[in-house]
């Protein structure tokens, strides 16, 4: 199995443990709760010959005929609408889509402000009322309904709209709409935050063991940074961007649902808060010396004195591999990123003949003045950690 070196962190394999040496991690396209699981159909499952033998299989086939028999009709209804149209809705992990972008689309996603929140919904109310409804007053570019393991919807869905224009007919058209006698529901401009803020985690966790746990279990994280926990003691406070609403609202319910733990410690998740993060920002910020892949904001490493054993890193690196008959090491390096201060992003991989998976990962160089090239840094930086995980004193 492949494996890779996450941010210059702990080896892990793909799909592994998590960086803080806890249980397995929930991996893509499995079911349970927290993990960012596989697109699940619009029929209901069907009981298979030769399963649901013992208590166990018993008690799971109750559990779903119980669910299957929640709002039927409805749920019929649906299903025949969908067929009829040629409407295609996927689901993943608690919210129904269609779209997204829907069938013909060209160009890129529409901007933001095109996003209506939907609130007080009938929660036997489904796609089949909902879309033809919202679609009267524009094109639907995406329409994201939220749902409960029984079926029934959770009250509240996204309709993101081709254009301002559209969403904004929406909010005039719908606002305190009666979808059904006596049930009027709330539309107003969506605020599509991409930013959450994980409070609580223990001050041992370092950023690279979150980055590669948030990498793991979701989607669209650009940027990691760490701060002292403002309203706890000895804890550290995470704040973290994501490309976009739906990333951010998917990382959230997974982070919340999955009770993810670093360092033994719960992280307790939240949208991040205006006020906070002007408090944070109007701190002296110690940037970090790692981002996650995609970022273009964040801060770059604080620089540190050179020590002369690093000099003898790559030296040290090929004596050991030779000691060890493993060849002699390829560095492959590339700079992805530049900073005005004069930081540069390299990616690396590191390939030594004599072991079967090579390391890779990204880190951060600065060239000061004539001498090593930058490419020349990164590998020192490659080696140095490799050395360190193969636990090799340099002195």
């Amino acid at each position: 199995m492949p494996r890779e070196l996450s941010a210059w962190g702990s080896l892990l394999p793909c799909g592994g443990a998590s960086a803080a040496g806890g249980s397995p991690l929930p991996r893509p396209g499995r079911s349970s709760r927290g993990a960012r699981g596989g697109a699940a159909a619009l029929e209901p499952s069907r009981a298979r010959p030769g399963r649901g033998r013992g208590a166990g299989g018993a008690a799971a086939m109750e559990a779903e005929m119980w669910t299957n028999s929640i709002n039927q009709a409805n749920k019929m209804a649906l299903r025949a609408w969908a067929k009829e149209a040629g409407i295609s809705l996927v689901q993943i992990n608690g919210q129904r889509r269609y779209g997204g972008p829907p069938p013909g689309w060209v160009g890129n996603p529409p901007p933001a402000g095109t996003e209506v929140f939907i609130g007080k919904l009938p929660q036997d109310v489904y796609e089949n009322v909902l879309i033809p409804l919202f679609q009267s007053v524009g094109k639907l570019y995406e329409f994201r309904l939220m749902m409960t393991f029984s079926g029934l919807n959770r009250g509240f869905a996204y309709a993101k709209y081709s254009n301002r224009r559209g969403a904004k007919e929406a909010i005039a058209a719908f606002n305190n709409f009666e979808v059904q006698e006596g049930r009027a529901i709330v539309v107003c401009k969506s605020t599509e935050k991409c930013e959450l803020s994980v409070d609580g985690l223990a001050t041992s966790v370092s950023q690279r063991e979150l980055e590669a746990v948030l990498q793991r279990v979701t989607e669209g994280v650009l940027s990691v940074a760490l701060y002292a926990s403002p309203c706890q003691k000895r804890a550290q406070l995470a704040v973290l961007k994501y490309s976009s609403h739906q990333a951010a609202a998917m990382a959230k319910k997974t982070l919340m649902e999955g009770n993810m733990r670093l360092g033994g410690v719960e992280m307790r998740v939240d949208w991040l808060n205006p006020n906070l993060k002007q408090k944070l920002q109007s701190c002296e910020e110690k940037p970090s010396s790692r981002q996650v892949q995609g970022c273009k904001c964040l801060g770059v490493p604080k620089q540190t004195p050179p020590s002369p054993v690093l000099c003898n890193v790559l030296d040290h690196l090929n004596t050991l591999c030779q000691r060890q008959y493993l060849g002699t090491p390829l560095f492959l390096t590339k700079c992805v990123q530049a900073n005005p201060k004069g930081w540069l992003r390299f990616w690396c991989r590191l390939v030594i003949p004599g072991c079967p998976v090579p390391f890779s990962g990204f880190t951060w160089v600065r060239q000061d003045g004539p001498g090593r090239s930058g490419h020349e840094e990164a590998k020192v930086a490659v080696a140095l950690q490799v050395l360190r995980m193969l636990g090799c004193q340099l002195t």
